[in-house]
């Protein structure tokens, strides 16, 4: 009797396995590429690049 109760409690602890579906691969795969493509972004700018203003937001008299 108590070598039942032990396998029935072995297997209510056990998880079954569970098979994840493609598209959390293919989530998990754009998720690593954007990540790519953003730290390639940064390392080909660099820390030195500066964007400046368009002409059009800058005033038409820079003197006053």
């Amino acid at each position: 009797m108590a070598e039942d109760a032990i396998t029935r409690a072995r297997r209510l602890l056990e998880t079954p396995p569970t098979r994840s579906g493609a598209a959390a691969v293919l989530g998990a795969a754009a998720l690593a590429a954007s990540a790519a493509v953003l730290m390639a972004g940064v390392m080909v700018l660099g820390p030195g690049v500066r964007f400046d203003e368009p002409a059009a937001a800058q005033p038409l008299f820079p003197n006053g």
